[in-house]
């Protein structure tokens, strides 16, 4: 699909300002509604819109804790690497797993409720052989900068 400066508009926004109205939207990249609800469309059904959520402040919902895990696997082969994979999405605490190149086969973002519950998680995780061999726990401290929109400009420049 080939994407023009509204396009990237529509991306942009919608990646900082999810809830937007349609209205509000067009006003923004200076189209009426029906048009740029048919380019919204378009762009949900070419996959780059993925979806819409909310960004939740956990801070003030509950006690938790954040644990990164780098993860080395015992068996690299293609059965285990899938076989890990479909694991890890049975566990509700795992909520981002990104396989890596270099040292490290993945890295596991882990939110839990206290250290206690992720050594728990980690010892389920060892006992289901899941094909988990060694892992370095990192704790998270304190965000410094939370996930934030990409930046599609630069992304995109020299095409």
């Amino acid at each position: 699909m080939q994407l023009d400066q509204r396009d990237l508009e529509i991306l942009r926004v919608l990646s900082t300002e999810g809830r937007i109205t349609k209205a509000a939207l067009a006003d923004r990249i200076g189209l009426s509604p029906t048009p740029c609800w048919d380019r919204l469309k378009k762009l949900e059904q070419a996959g780059l819109i993925e979806g819409y959520g909310a960004r939740l402040n956990l801070k003030k919902l509950a006690p938790h804790v954040t644990v990164f895990v780098a993860v080395e696997l015992a068996d690299h082969t293609a059965p285990s690497f899938q076989s890990f994979e479909i694991a890890m999405q049975r566990y509700e605490e795992v909520v981002a797993c990104w396989a890596l190149g270099g040292g490290f086969d993945y890295l596991l973002q882990i939110v839990t409720r206290d250290i206690d519950a992720y050594q728990r998680l980690i010892d389920a995780m060892l006992d289901a052989r899941i094909g988990l061999s060694r892992y370095f726990t990192y704790v998270v401290t304190k965000p410094v900068k939370g996930q934030s929109a990409p930046p599609l400009q630069l992304l995109l420049q020299g095409e």
